[in-house]
């Protein structure tokens, strides 16, 4: 029977080694998780300040390359107005020209006409 009680102090030593073990080892996995967690949170902070980073980069090429559109359109637009008042200022001069070149003989026929018996 000697044997049989120390068989069991042994075994009860035993298995409250494994018991130990087992607390520890789940201490060990909750401090895994707490350090998984703060982790996940590191990450997406850090995922968020990039993304939001990106975004303003982003956003200030668009800004950017929108203004240098506009300038272009405007330039052109510019140009092409001026184009436009150079023609119609040619053609204005034109009509005056022929306008003074044909009102001698509109005021002869005019007078003609009236004085016509």
């Amino acid at each position: 029977m000697k044997e049989s009680s120390s068989q069991r102090v042994v075994a009860d030593s035993q298995v409250s080694k494994i018991i130990k073990s087992l607390a520890e080892l789940e201490n060990d996995l909750d401090s895994l998780n707490v350090k998984v967690a703060d982790m996940k949170k590191a990450l997406s902070a850090s995922a968020q300040k990039e993304i939001d980073s990106l975004r303003e980069k982003v956003t200030s090429m668009a800004m950017h390359e929108a203004e240098a559109m506009i300038s272009e359109t405007k330039a052109r637009a510019e140009s092409q107005a001026k184009k436009i008042a150079s023609d119609g200022a040619g053609k204005l001069e034109k009509t005056k020209a022929n306008i003074e070149s044909k009102f001698n003989e509109a005021v002869e026929s005019a007078v003609s006409t009236i004085l016509k018996p």
